[in-house]
């Protein structure tokens, strides 16, 4: 007897201007649930009063993205019925001592753990290419996700600015890795 095949219920697509809101309300309800256990109170009440501004930042931001070959893409996935549930966006290395392509950040809803919708979102927005990563200090999961596709802590660590609270974070890499 034959297994059925997997339906995978999210669809990935590239994030346009008229996204923007979507991709910053994601944003920001993934940060809630992502950081619930390590960041404080203060922490999700600054993304809430800065929701209109990170909106109009994401819209500016896919607005000069969509002229520039080359610069960050961002992705959306949206589940069965078109509600979107989690974001990802790469690009160019933005760290003078590594240069090589960065995953920015990939956030999914809780709702999606487990489903296999954040391995998608890797391969969409890196591939199999060499990458970096920052991530917080405390992420267990995050952290594990990760080394399960061959990131490696590269020995650099720092501390966020005050919209995080300075919580420490650090670098991760992996290399290329066969198609």
């Amino acid at each position: 007897m034959t297994q059925p095949l997997l339906t995978l219920p999210y669809v990935i697509r590239p994030a346009t201007v008229d996204d923007a809101e979507a991709y910053a309300r994601t944003h920001v309800a993934c940060l809630h649930e992502t950081y619930e256990h390590i960041m404080p109170p203060e922490y999700h009440a600054y993304y809430d009063a800065e929701l209109p501004a990170i909106i109009e930042r994401r819209r500016t931001a896919f607005e000069e993205a969509a002229g520039t070959p080359g610069s960050a893409r961002s992705w959306l996935a949206f589940d069965d019925d078109g509600g979107p549930v989690a974001i990802a966006t790469s690009g160019p290395g933005r760290d003078d001592d590594r240069p090589d392509f960065e995953l920015h950040h990939i956030y999914t809803l809780q709702s999606t753990h487990g489903t296999g919708l954040g391995q998608r979102l890797l391969d969409t927005a890196i591939g199999t290419r060499a990458a970096y990563l920052w991530i917080l200090d405390h992420n267990p999961r995050a952290e594990q996700f990760y080394r399960r596709n061959g990131f490696e802590p590269d020995g650099t660590a720092m501390l966020c600015g005050p919209t995080w609270h300075y919580r420490p974070m650090f670098r991760m890499h992996r290399a290329d890795r066969p198609a």
